[in-house]
């Protein structure tokens, strides 16, 4: 999955257009960015449609590829969820959304291809028994699920 890695020779400006080929194909691309620490991947693309990006950490490249893909496609056919809500995700888990507050600290291709204006929304899933990373009982075999604005109030 890492395009650097399958295309050693090539420079920074092939990968750019091939994620604008992509965006220009399908309205959007999946940017996975490989971490030791926490994997994550963004979406590229949307905002070009007057939408957020939308944000994954901690999953592999398949799950967030599918999660990020069905939330993409609900948002193109008019779904807009806002920070604090919770939408059903394309496995039918409760995704909680959450605004990024900093997006240009996590998303350097949509920040290179449309500027510091960029918003984006973190797409947060449960642990296999429903947790969430912001509880203590959340459990994903070691691997972190880094929050990267404010969460839900679960009180409410």
């Amino acid at each position: 999955m890492c395009w650097k890695c399958d295309h050693p020779e090539s420079t920074v400006e092939q990968w750019l257009d091939a994620i604008r080929a992509t965006v220009d194909r399908h309205g959007w691309a999946v940017q996975y960015v490989e971490s030791d620490r926490a994997p994550f991947a963004y979406t590229v693309g949307l905002h070009e449609h007057g939408l957020p990006e939308l944000l994954v950490t901690g999953l592999p490249p398949e799950p967030t590829a599918r999660l990020l893909n069905g939330v993409a496609r609900y948002l193109l056919r008019g779904g807009r969820p806002l920070p604090g809500e919770w939408i059903e995700g394309p496995d039918g888990q409760l995704i909680a959304v959450v605004a990024v507050e900093h997006p240009d600290a996590h998303m350097n291709v949509a920040i290179a291809f449309y500027g510091p204006s960029v918003r984006a929304l973190q797409l947060v899933w449960p642990d296999e028994r429903g947790h969430r990373p912001w509880c203590p009982e959340f459990d994903n075999g070691g691997v972190r699920q880094p929050v990267l604005g404010v969460h839900p109030d679960l009180a409410a």
